[in-house]
């Protein structure tokens, strides 16, 4: 089955060579687009053949030249011209050019020619991701997998969808597209373009974490504060999620530092009567109104009844309009974001920030305290201990995990468990969590994604040496490319969706801490209060809890039971031979079961809504489509 991808609602970009073939791939393009929605962008070789096409909903593309040099940047913000003829003019080379890079917000994805050389790479977040594919004796690059897909005839490659109805998908699995011969680039390396040939090499490294949280915090304050600036240049009415959450928090106070003049923040009230995220919402609403009193901004304040929002599993069929890059195990809750964003758009937003990243930055994680042993054992089993009496995990497997460690390779290739040896009390100190297999896998799923991590173990690498930085990095690579589902949501919508969080200058500055001033298991988030301080005021700095949504997932599997028992009937998962679909039918009859209280539902719910959305998705060739050349 061909595997295309629904460009009419999504913005893409494609960079092609300046061949003959790149040129019919430009045409091919533009018949596939639709004539409605906004026109397709091409930047030119100097040949005069397309070297970038692109499509962009609510992205912004800006070029600048130095002859026949040029760099194009394609992201959420447009960043002024100035600025980027100011790092082209001086570039020796292309590692130069990245260099200079840095001194601007890491949002977007980067495409330069110097030379013969072309240059395409994303954010080392892993929020802008590079892809390529070989064709027609050539190579062309794309911020999406459907587009090469769709312009190679690519297959499905069925054992990377096997590996989707993992919950965990890890690196360097995790970088598998799902379509033959098309590969995807690790966020730390750039994709190099010469004529007939290509390479990647390293643009992006860690910093090493050597500053204390005084020193820190202020260049964590100083890189958020300006990723915000930057993603509201330009901007009146905006609009923000707050949740009542630490993150959320910093963000809208952000924000009202950047000048915003016209905000509406928007809470969702909870179902369970314990929650706290309303009163501390509200809280942070009446100190932002205070601060903002006689200035003439405005900021309103929505308040989103329980009673409105979509449970887990409601609109299944609402994906069938857009094809995600990958199954992503947050479309059980597509519909409440789906509401949310609806709402912030009504309100005639320009621009949505969220606080997306922050657990995956500010939460502590074990495996960081790994790194602590060798020079400072006291502190490293203090915050392990703590972590592990948290998380109610048994002193001698955590003392092992952590003294002893296993290589890369070997725990990759050990990392999917038996039934009955992972669960919740598993300690996850090493290079990732071990999990088990869903009981409705077939014998042929679990082959085939056992294959997998076979063959991956035999050359991957990690992330980086120590388990500790591998994970600090990994796990925000996988909240990025989660995020990018709810920022795909949003440009259907017309809104661009922000996570200035997730902005490598930020994710910098946080690496750059050191490893006891970022995990101290008696304090939340405490790198981030410190950073805020001189923006949050303290009462809101106070809060300690966090609330999870567990509820609405349980209740969802209760009202939305047919929809998903539906789902399992002509399953195209159980044709491929992966899922057994009886026993799910079965599961939907009885949504609490303690297998389903014990295994997830969410990936399989999300790989079978996206192979059903793959399905025919490419629209039909438009007789006429709008193309405009991009200028300077």
């Amino acid at each position: 089955m061909k595997m295309p991808g629904h460009l009419h609602l999504r913005d893409f970009f494609a960079v092609l060579p300046d061949t003959a073939e790149g040129e019919a791939a430009a045409g091919h393009l533009r018949s596939a687009a639709p004539a409605a929605g906004p026109a397709l962008t091409t930047v030119s070789h100097p040949s005069g053949r397309p070297w970038i096409v692109a499509r962009l909903l609510v992205r912004n593309l800006v070029k600048v030249a130095r002859g026949a040099d040029a760099l194009v940047l394609i992201g959420p913000n447009k960043v002024p011209a100035a600025s980027l003829e100011a790092v082209l003019g001086p570039a020796r080379d292309t590692p130069d050019l990245h260099r200079r890079l840095a001194a601007l917000p890491g949002l977007g994805h980067v495409v330069s020619r110097l030379g013969a050389e072309t240059c395409v790479r994303g954010t080392a977040s892993g929020h802008r991701r590079v892809y390529h594919a070989a064709h027609a004796g050539g190579r062309l690059a794309s911020d999406r997998p459907a587009v090469l897909a769709q312009l190679t005839g690519a297959d499905l490659d069925e054992g990377a969808l096997a590996l989707r109805l993992l919950d965990f998908v890890p690196h360097p699995l995790r970088e598998r597209p799902l379509w033959q011969g098309v590969e995807e680039i690790d966020p730390a390396y750039a994709l190099l373009l010469r004529a007939g040939t290509h390479s990647v090499r390293r643009w992006w490294l860690p910093p090493k974490p050597r500053l204390t949280a005084a020193e820190g915090a202020p260049l964590v304050a100083a890189a958020l504060g300006a990723s915000v600036a930057a993603h509201l240049h330009g901007r009146t009415s905006v609009s923000g999620e707050l949740s009542g959450g630490m993150d959320s928090t910093a963000v809208t106070f952000l924000a009202q530092r950047a000048g915003a003049q016209d905000v509406t923040l928007l809470t969702v009230a909870a179902r369970d009567d314990r929650s706290q995220d309303q009163l501390w919402a509200e809280r942070a609403v009446a100190q932002a109104r205070a601060a903002a009193e006689g200035s003439g901004r405005r900021i309103e304040h929505r308040i989103v009844p329980a009673a409105d929002a979509p449970l887990f599993y409601a609109d299944l069929a609402g994906t069938a309009g857009e094809l995600l890059d990958e199954p992503f195990p947050v479309a059980p809750a597509r519909a409440r974001a789906a509401m949310l964003l609806g709402r912030a758009a009504a309100t005639g937003s320009e621009y949505h920030l969220t606080g997306y990243g922050g657990d995956e930055l500010f939460n502590g994680l074990a495996s960081a305290c790994q790194d602590l042993l060798p020079g400072k054992p006291v502190k490293a089993w203090s915050r392990m201990s703590a972590l592990r009496h948290q998380s109610g995990w048994p002193l001698l497997p955590t003392l092992r995990g952590m003294l002893f460690p296993p290589p890369f390779r070997s725990w990759l290739a050990h990392s999917i468990a038996g039934d009955a040896t992972a669960d919740a009390r598993t300690p996850q100190v090493s290079w990732g969590m071990r999990q088990a297999l869903r009981p409705w896998l077939t014998d042929r799923a679990a082959a085939l994604i056992r294959e997998e991590f076979r063959r991956a173990a035999r050359e991957a690498r990690p992330i980086a040496p120590r388990p500790g930085r591998h994970m600090d990095i990994d796990t925000v690579r996988l909240g990025a490319r989660y995020f990018q589902s709810m920022e795909d949501l949003g440009a259907g919508l017309g809104l661009p969706v922000a996570a200035p969080l997730l902005d490598d200058r930020v994710i910098e500055a946080v690496l750059a801490v050191r490893v006891e001033d970022r995990v101290v298991p008696w304090r939340y988030k405490p790198l981030l209060v410190e950073a805020m301080r001189p923006v949050v005021p303290d009462v809101l700095l106070s809060r300690t809890t966090k609330d999870d949504m567990s509820a609405d997932d349980v209740q969802g599997l209760r009202e939305h039971a047919p929809a998903i028992k539906d789902l399992w009937t002509d399953s195209l998962l159980a044709s491929r031979g992966l899922i057994d679909a009886e026993r799910l039918r079965r599961l939907a009859d009885d949504p609490f079961s303690p297998v389903l209280q014990r295994y997830p539902i969410d990936a399989t719910v999300s790989c079978e809504a996206w192979l059903r959305t793959a399905q025919g998705a490419w629209p039909a060739p438009s007789p006429a489509t709008t193309t405009r050349e991009a200028t300077p």
